[in-house]
C-alpha cells in the first residue's frame, strides 16, 4: 500500500495554481501603478507667452527653446532674456505640473530685477514631453545642470555671453528636491528658493501612488516603491533632503511652506536644522498659500507670496 502524502503537501499543491494567479495579478497591478506614476498627468498649459500677451496686452520676448540633457535626451523650456551679464533664475514646477504654473512669478521677477528667466518642463511633464517618464528628482537634477549649460550658450544683443556666473533656482516639491540635488554638484547655483520640500524621493513616490491609486496602504506603498526602484535599474537614489542640505556651504536658501500641504510643511520645517550655515537660511513656513495654489491665487494673495521670493533673489544674486 502506497504511503499517504501529508495533508500540508496536498493543500499546497491544490493552492499553488491560485497562488501563481495571484502573484501574476499582483505583478501586473504593480506594473500598471509604476507605469502610471512615472508618467505624470498632463494638462493643457494654464498660460503661454502668446495667451499672456493676449490677456495683458504686453508683448513678451519669450522664446521656446530646446537643448540636450546630459543623458542624451531632449529638454525644452521658455526663455526670457534679461540684461547682459545679469544672473539667471530657473523655475522648476511640482510633480504633475508644468512650466506654465510658474510663468507669472517669473515674469514679475524679470520685470523687477532684469534677470534672465528659464522655465523648463521637467522630464515626463507638459504636453507631449520629449522624455516620457519622471525619475522623482534623480535625473531631473542632472537635467537642471544641463539647463545651466544651455544658459551659458545664450548670447545677448551684443553677441556676448548673456548670463553671468551666479544662478538662482526656484523649486516646488519635485522641483525643490531636484534643485537641492543639483546645488550639491554645481557652484553656479548660489540661491535656492524651495517651496514644500519632500523628505526624500520616496515621499514624492508615495504621494504619487496615493494620488494615482486612491489607496493609502502601507503594504501597497512599500510594494510600489520596490517595483519602481527595480524599474529604474539603479537610477533611483533615495537621498534624504536633510543630507542634501548638509552638503550646501555658501548657497543662500529660502525655505517656504504652508498648511495646505501639511506633510510637506512638516518635512520643510524639519529641514531647517540640517543646513550647515544657518546664517544663509531664511524660513517662511506659515504662508497662506504655496507654489501648489499660486496659479489660482488672487492678486493680493499672489503679491504676498511673490514679493518675498523676488526680494530674496534680488539680494542673494546681486
Amino acid at each position: 500500500m502506497a504511503p499517504r502524502r501529508p495533508l500540508g503537501k496536498k493543500l499546497f499543491k491544490s493552492l499553488l495554481p491560485i497562488l501563481l494567479v495571484l502573484a501574476v495579478a499582483l505583478i501586473i497591478a504593480l506594473g500598471f501603478i509604476v507605469y502610471g506614476v512615472t508618467r505624470p498627468c498632463r494638462r493643457p498649459y494654464l498660460v503661454t507667452p502668446q495667451s499672456f500677451t493676449g490677456i495683458s496686452g504686453r508683448v513678451l520676448k519669450v522664446t521656446d527653446e530646446t537643448w540636450q540633457n546630459r543623458d542624451g535626451t531632449r529638454a525644452r523650456g521658455w526663455l526670457l532674456k534679461g540684461g547682459e551679464g545679469a544672473p539667471a533664475v530657473v523655475f522648476l514646477h511640482k510633480y504633475c505640473g508644468d512650466r506654465s504654473l510658474l510663468f507669472n512669478l517669473g515674469i514679475k521677477l524679470n520685470e523687477t530685477t532684469n534677470f534672465t528667466i528659464l522655465w523648463p518642463d521637467l522630464r515626463g511633464h507638459g504636453i507631449d514631453p520629449p522624455t516620457s517618464s519622471t525619475t522623482f528628482g534623480n535625473r531631473e537634477a542632472e537635467d537642471l545642470l544641463a539647463a545651466l549649460d544651455f544658459l551659458r550658450t545664450v548670447r545677448g544683443d551684443s553677441d556676448s555671453q548673456l548670463v553671468g556666473d551666479r544662478v538662482g533656482v526656484y523649486g516646488v516639491e519635485l522641483g525643490a528636491y531636484a534643485a537641492l540635488r543639483a546645488a550639491n554638484k554645481d557652484p553656479r547655483i548660489q540661491a535656492l528658493a524651495l517651496d514644500s520640500v519632500p523628505a526624500d524621493a520616496d515621499e514624492l513616490l508615495n504621494a504619487a501612488v496615493r494620488e494615482d491609486v486612491g489607496i493609502n496602504s502601507t503594504v501597497l506603498l512599500k510594494l510600489s516603491r520596490m517595483a519602481t526602484h527595480i524599474y529604474y535599474l539603479g537610477v533611483f537614489e533615495n537621498t534624504s533632503s536633510c543630507e542634501l542640505a548638509q552638503g550646501l556651504k555658501t548657497q543662500r536658501v529660502l525655505l517656504m511652506a504652508g498648511a495646505e500641504a501639511e506633510s510637506l510643511r512638516q518635512s520643510t520645517v524639519a529641514l531647517q536644522s540640517c543646513f550647515a550655515n544657518p546664517a544663509n537660511l531664511e524660513v517662511k513656513t506659515d504662508l497662506p498659500l504655496t507654489g501648489f495654489t499660486l496659479p489660482s491665487a488672487t492678486g493680493e494673495q499672489g503679491e504676498r507670496y511673490d514679493r518675498p521670493v523676488i526680494e530674496f533673489f534680488l539680494k542673494s544674486l546681486q
